[in-house]
């Protein structure tokens, strides 16, 4: 169990550290749209580059910080039957989940994508638009990565389900 336990806290610790990368993107994106705003509206013109730049980014957010999303509990769930159940119930519906619908739809994405971000790669894509930015295969690329930092997380809360149900662990309290 110890294995377990360090293999957890591992990926626990690698999610958090893309949390905080994340974060500063997303920083970055609030700027970008402000920028592009501003100059919408008082320049009366855009730039195909910034708007492209903002799609990039948030596909970055969206991809990459799912496996954080997921070890901070934010995840969208139908709390309504969840928050009756107790906490070794809840702990298997969590190692279920996990076991039954995460991991095999991750899977299902990462083998699935490969072909098309290797086919991204292969050619560097960027985008077809005069002022795009050329690297359109920057973002593909993060459907796998993203999918893979998911289901790391995944196996991490199955291993503290297991943990739960098994008495070595006791619930979070706050999941933030």
């Amino acid at each position: 169990m110890n294995v377990l336990k360090a293999v957890s806290l591992w990926i626990d610790k690698l999610n958090t550290w893309v949390g905080w990368v994340v974060a500063w993107v997303t920083l970055g994106l609030v700027l970008v749209v402000f920028t592009d705003v501003v100059m919408r509206y008082l320049f009366r013109t855009s730039f195909v580059f910034t708007q492209e730049l903002e799609w990039h980014l948030f596909a970055f957010i969206f991809l990459i910080g799912g496996g954080y999303t997921l070890l901070k509990d934010g995840h969208v769930r139908v709390d309504i039957v969840y928050q009756a159940l107790g906490f070794k119930a809840r702990a298997w519906v969590n190692l279920l989940g996990v076991l039954l619908l995460l991991i095999p739809g991750c899977l299902l994405i990462i083998t699935t994508s490969w072909n098309f971000v290797y086919k991204s790669w292969a050619i560097m894509e960027g985008s077809p638009d005069p002022g795009g930015i050329p690297f359109r295969f920057l973002p593909k690329a993060c459907i796998p990565v993203g999918f893979i930092l998911l289901l790391l997380q995944g196996i991490s809360l199955g291993i503290h389900s297991l943990m739960q149900i098994a008495g070595l662990e006791s619930p979070q309290k706050d999941a933030t």
